[in-house]
């Protein structure tokens, strides 16, 4: 079994744990895409977006690949994509429990 390096796991969960970054993953998860094509499907702020793509990219989620002028974004591999699955999966069988979670929302605004 591997050594669990909790630093790293936590910063590696941290890219999932942010709305608009779920967002752009979602958009990315079938098939590459520009920033361009991302603002316009999530309807975000290009500089907003950038960021995130960013931070993704840093943790080592997703991909740019350049073509010309544009950079087109992608999963790093289809274990990102199976993951981001399994959260789905896993998040149909505890919504309501998690919709419901107050504990959470008060750790994070301390």
């Amino acid at each position: 079994m591997l050594k669990c390096d909790y630093e790293v796991k936590t910063k590696f969960l941290r890219g999932f744990a942010d709305k608009t970054r779920l967002q752009i993953l979602d958009c990315v998860k079938e098939k590459e895409k520009t920033v361009s094509d991302i603002v316009k499907e999530i309807n975000g702020i290009q500089s907003n977006i950038s960021q995130h793509l960013a931070c993704l990219k840093g943790c080592g989620i997703l991909t740019g690949r350049q073509e010309g002028k544009y950079v087109y974004y992608s999963l790093r591999s289809q274990s990102i994509k199976t993951l981001l699955d399994m959260f789905d999966t896993v998040l149909d069988e505890v919504e309501d429990a998690v919709a419901g979670c107050k504990r959470n929302e008060e750790l994070y605004e301390e």
